[in-house]
């Protein structure tokens, strides 16, 4: 359990905890009522934070510990990508997924802090040195984010030992499309999601292409953040805000 400021998050307890980290995933991603859930919810833990003054759930996540690469295939991403390379990787790892926030909450950063530092005590607690998951941009209308994949085109493409390859039916290949195009910056932060954003400035990377997902309506990309690898003042940070 954390606590900061109105904000505390926990670890979920019991399957009425876990029905309403679903419900709120549903409400986040589909707009309405009802229980967003999935084979993938049994095996992981679920993150809550909530509002201390009202109670209300305002954000959560789920967490999906693996011994090593060797598991990659049991996550949720591996669904969508094709993670071979990842299978090389011999320390403990972790998969972030189903991060969302409640509608009328999602413009106070103060969460956002509060959740990533609750993930980085479970980092910590289990020795992960990869954390990973897929990033999401609202919507199929690839050329609206084109600055922000430009972006990461440029500065942030996984390690070529780490790469993801192609896997799902539908991609937005933006490495190779965007290959000329020279991002607008600060045009590519504005557009970035705020979890990508955080991920990025820890030093994370991304695969080369996107995953159109019809279903949720959005556009993702493979995520990954190696902890040896995060910026010291970074991780100083991290700490601070966990501590």
């Amino acid at each position: 359990m954390l606590t900061k400021g109105r904000y505390r998050a926990s670890l979920a307890q019991g399957t009425a905890e876990v029905e309403a980290a679903q419900a709120l995933r549903h409400l986040a991603f589909r707009g309405r009522p009802g229980l967003d859930a999935d084979r993938f919810d049994a095996v992981c833990r679920h993150m809550i934070v909530r509002d201390l003054h009202s109670g209300a759930l305002v954000c959560t996540f789920r967490l999906l510990p693996l011994e090593s690469g060797a598991e990659i295939s049991r996550s949720y991403s591996a669904q969508y990508y094709e993670l071979s390379a990842l299978a090389e990787f011999p320390d403990p790892m972790v998969e972030m997924g189903r991060f969302c926030l409640a509608p009328e909450v999602r413009g106070d950063p103060q969460i956002i802090r509060v959740a990533w530092a609750a993930m980085t005590d479970f980092v910590e607690a289990k020795g992960v040195q990869l954390l990973f998951g897929c990033s999401s941009f609202e919507g199929l209308d690839a050329e609206s984010y084109a600055d922000a994949f430009a972006y990461l085109k440029e500065r942030h493409l996984a390690p070529k030992r780490w790469l993801p390859r192609v896997k799902a039916p539908r991609v937005f290949r933006y490495a190779q499309r965007l290959r000329l195009r020279r991002p607008d910056v600060k045009l590519a932060m504005k557009r970035m999601p705020p979890l990508l954003r955080s991920y990025l400035i820890l030093g994370g990377w991304v695969s080369d292409h996107a995953v159109v997902d019809e279903d949720l309506n959005t556009l993702h990309v493979f995520t990954g953040v190696e902890i040896g690898r995060v910026p010291p003042a970074r991780r100083r940070l991290l700490k601070m805000a966990a501590g």
